[in-house]
């Protein structure tokens, strides 16, 4: 071994949610809303994605490739820079106003103590993408829509929605092809849904934010701080 070499600090991450957690409300249902509004998708989608929102909450079973197949018909066969372009914006005039102020303290907070931020989000990558431009957010994970071979979008998910215990899988992976095996930690976690609990329990500090009553419940039980955002 050498006597001379240095052991490193593991990269510490401070890992949020995006939907119900850093944001005030869900981009996708807001997407849903302003794609009917704008007649890019159909009333009978719309419905049926309002009845998969219901089952969210409601903790039922569901597809999850299903529903991000449905609201994407809108960018199905369009050019991967226009879409993602129209989801920009469609960030900065639904998105950003509903941000939360105690999200974006929480994450400066974090970066002062010297921790990578990520966001881990169920949510079209777009989207996401276009929030860490806009907010003190190193990385993200989120769901990737297929990109045909000449450059438009196709209609199904790219691996695995990046929801429920798929959060920790895909962040694990991502972290591991960034930062290498062993040479990271989940210091902290945010998220308001049950689903998110695999990914709070990976984390040395879990946090549940506006928490739904399942989850409320888990962390009274678990003896997590709940925060009010």
């Amino acid at each position: 071994m050498d006597q001379n070499a240095e052991a490193t600090e593991p990269v510490r991450l401070a890992v949020f949610d995006f939907d119900g957690t850093s944001l005030d409300g869900s981009s996708t249902v807001h997407l849903v809303l302003d794609l009917l509004a704008k007649r890019k998708i159909s009333v009978l989608t719309g419905l049926k994605t309002g009845i998969w929102g219901v089952a969210y909450k409601l903790h039922l079973p569901q597809n999850e490739s299903w529903v991000r197949s449905k609201v994407w018909q809108a960018f199905e066969g369009r050019p991967a820079d226009e879409a993602n372009r129209w989801l920009s914006d469609y960030y900065d005039r639904v998105c950003e106003p509903i941000w939360r102020p105690a999200a974006e303290q929480a994450m400066l907070d974090h970066k002062a103590q010297g921790h990578t931020v990520v966001i881990v989000s169920a949510s079209f990558e777009p989207i996401v993408k276009r929030c860490v431009q806009r907010h003190p957010v190193d990385y993200q994970v989120s769901t990737r829509m297929c990109v045909r071979p000449n450059g438009t979008y196709g209609n199904s998910v790219e691996g695995a929605p990046i929801e429920g215990p798929q959060k920790l899988t895909a962040l694990r992976a991502f972290a591991d092809a960034t930062f290498g095996p062993g040479n990271w930690v989940i210091e902290a976690a945010y998220g308001d849904h049950y689903s998110d609990k695999t990914l709070l329990e990976a984390s040395a500090h879990p946090h549940a934010v506006t928490p739904g009553p399942t989850l409320r419940k888990h962390a009274q039980e678990q003896g997590w701080p709940i925060l009010s955002w």
